[in-house]
């Protein structure tokens, strides 16, 4: 086994280093000793990396680990760390395996019993989600949407009566196509909170109702520029609005029954109005 190069890593162990998503400051002390101390660096994009490594002075090596080598790439590195070889593992900015590469290396490592050791540090959800201003005791992160209108329109149903604070991420290029299919989901009173560039210069958090959120955005091309964390709030249900589950019920047995008897039966087994679902049921289902 190789001896490890201080004091502050161990060998045969890899870590999990965050690194800035923005403002080099918020980099901690101990991942800058991390990465100035272990054999091998396991990096996203080496050259993104190289600039990160030179801005403190870190002549550790790269290796090349992203999503298009990592499952390859993992019995590689199992065998070095197993033979005593310590290893970083970074993404380009934030919390490797947040939306980046690290997922597999990490599961195969805690499979064939390779200690993992994870840093605290930067991270685009928590910090977004931090100054947002929505509920944060319950939330869900949904990482990146669907590329095309479908699957985001699909996602949005799915989630629509999620009563957690919803995150997601997204391109600027794509944020004006997510936020209409948003809007043709959730409605224009749904509250969302853009958060983009953070720690950087330009920095912006702006939160309105769904609508009133996408005409400030086309006010000033600007405001869709950078990498983008969109946060929803949660469902709350109106004090007379009907149970989702209900009215999931209640399209099922009207297409066996007629409405009057599937309002009825929806009716005892979910313990609401019957006369509400009735007419719910005249309004929505054909």
């Amino acid at each position: 086994m190789s001896e490890t190069n201080s004091s502050m890593v161990d060998v045969a162990t890899l870590y999990i280093v965050p690194t800035p998503i923005g403002n080099l400051a918020d980099i901690t002390q101990r991942a800058l000793d991390v990465l100035a101390n272990v054999d091998l660096i396991a990096a996203e994009d080496t050259r993104h990396t190289s600039r990160l490594l030179s801005h403190f002075s870190i002549s550790t090596r790269t290796f090349a680990l992203h999503d298009h080598n990592e499952q390859q790439k993992a019995d590689f590195l199992i065998e070095k760390l197993q033979s005593g070889t310590s290893i970083a593992l970074v993404s380009d900015a934030g919390t490797p395996l947040i939306s980046d590469p690290g997922y597999h290396l990490v599961n195969r490592c805690r499979q064939a019993g390779v200690k993992v050791v994870p840093l605290p540090g930067p991270c685009a959800v928590i910090t977004a989600l931090s100054g947002a201003g929505l509920p944060s005791d319950r939330f869900s992160f949904e990482g990146f949407l669907p590329p095309k209108s479908k699957g985001r329109r699909d996602c949005f149903q799915a989630l629509a009566n999620d009563e957690r604070t919803l995150i997601f991420y997204e391109s600027p290029h794509r944020i004006n196509d997510s936020l209409s299919d948003m809007l043709a989901v959730l409605g224009a009173e749904r509250q969302v909170v853009l958060a983009r560039e953070l720690t950087k210069t330009y920095e912006t958090i702006h939160g309105a109702p769904l609508g009133e959120l996408i005409e400030w955005l086309a006010e000033d091309s600007n405001r869709v520029r950078g990498e983008m964390v969109v946060l929803v709030a949660g469902h709350r249900a109106q004090k007379d609005e009907l149970p989702a589950d209900a009215l999931r019920t209640l399209g099922l047995l009207a297409k066996e029954l007629p409405l009057k008897k599937a309002a009825a039966l929806t009716a005892e087994i979910h313990g609401v109005k019957k006369n509400a679902l009735y007419k719910w049921g005249l309004d929505n289902l054909e």
